[in-house]
């Protein structure tokens, strides 16, 4: 740094030089990325709560209090209002935290069992989180062949479960594609042999208790299925929380307790979070939020989000693209007759959209999330099609 400091308006004329190359949500031209704007409410229940550290309990008990408020809230809308868990920094840590509990409840096991080395079972369209969690806790990563839906394959599952099993992963709502793994069967299978099954609810979570109140009737994917041991929603996604704002839920405290190492300096002597100062502005937030929207004002939030996707998938059609399915929730995945996909998001960066490319299959992907308008989707159109015709 410079030996002497710059004055405050200098300051902060270079940082919105800096923000100003920046995309935003709110231009409408994001249009991969599972995030969205963080609501008013929230980015000043945020703030409020800088100060805060969760890592260190004892000196913040009001804090402590909002996030164990969310995290029965949560759980009541994931189907068991007495769970246990905390407020993180998103679906990756969820997923490492669950994978660790699942190994490190295992242990004593595995040691009277013989087993060689732990593995888990996770559908090829998993987050990438899971290759991390395997990465950082030793554990070897079997990836399920999925169905002709892009669900997990039951019969794959069925066949490859060993004794060096110690979790399984379902996911509701996947990164790529939006899709639903086959939850209950899954929860049979695993209580059959005693496997710690976990859910990656990330995306999903706060779409499918909302859209099955208005009519969807998506299969149970929660804490109703005795068999689903841990769960990860993220409430900085289709929750309207800020960034940071991940949870990670366990059916039992035990699998928080199997975690835990001595603390002996701070307020709380033990901790289990994989990191130590954790910020309490986003459980304030996540509180504050899920208060000021209640479930009418997700389910509203829900709704319209489908309608522009169902707006999307159908003009997409008529303009003679083609959907790699029909979208379950608010992700559409589509690939042109006339360019590859990877070509095609290359001339729509070009256009100023940012859009990825799901990689199984190989198709452009488009995420509505609430900041996506419909006059967003028709220009979108618009310029999907002149690339197109550019090709004839």
């Amino acid at each position: 740094m410079d030996k002497k400091g710059l004055s405050k308006r200098q300051v902060f004329e270079t940082l919105q030089e800096f923000k100003n190359k920046d995309l935003t949500y709110s231009s409408g031209n994001i249009l991969g990325s599972m995030c969205t704007c963080a609501h008013p409410i929230a980015q000043d229940a945020y703030c409020d709560f800088l100060e805060s550290n969760l890592g260190d309990p004892g000196l913040f008990k009001g804090t402590k209090a909002l996030e164990d408020e969310v995290i029965t809230m949560l759980g009541d809308l994931l189907g068991k209002k007495d769970v246990y868990g905390h407020v993180i920094t998103g679906g990756t840590e969820a997923n490492l935290m669950a994978m660790r509990a699942a190994r490190n409840m295992t242990r004593e096991t595995a040691i009277n069992n013989s087993l060689e080395k732990p593995e888990i079972i996770v559908p090829k369209s998993a987050h990438f989180s899971f290759k991390k969690a395997a990465d950082i806790l030793g554990l070897h990563l079997k990836e399920a062949e999925l169905d002709d839906d892009y669900c997990m394959d039951i019969d794959y599952l069925s066949e490859n479960i060993s004794k060096n099993t110690v979790a399984v992963v379902g996911v509701a709502g996947t990164t790529e594609l939006g899709k639903i793994d086959p939850i209950p069967e899954l929860s049979e299978i695993c209580l059959d042999s005693n496997i710690y099954l976990h859910v990656d609810a990330a995306f999903g979570g706060f779409l499918i208790p909302f859209l099955n109140d208005i009519g969807y009737n998506f299969p149970q994917f929660d804490f109703s299925l005795e068999g689903v041991c841990s769960m990860t929603i993220d409430p900085h996604k289709m929750g309207l929380a800020p960034i940071p704002t991940g949870c990670i839920l366990f059916r039992e405290e035990k699998y928080l307790d199997v975690m835990n190492i001595d603390t002996p300096y701070l307020t709380q002597k033990q901790q289990s979070t994989i990191v130590g100062t954790r910020t309490g502005a986003s459980s304030a937030a996540a509180w504050a939020i899920m208060k000021y929207m209640g479930r009418e004002g997700y389910v509203k939030l829900a709704t319209r989000a489908m309608e522009i996707t169902e707006f999307l998938a159908r003009n997409l059609v008529k303009s003679g693209f083609e959907l790699v399915s029909s979208p379950e929730l608010n992700i559409v995945a589509f690939n042109s007759p006339k360019i590859n996909a990877h070509a095609l998001a290359e001339k729509l960066e070009a256009e100023g959209w940012a859009v990825s490319v799901s990689a199984c299959p190989p198709a452009i992907r488009v995420v509505l999330m609430p900041h996506i308008k419909r006059e967003h989707i028709i220009d979108f159109i618009e310029t999907l099609e002149n690339i197109q015709e550019s090709f004839d």
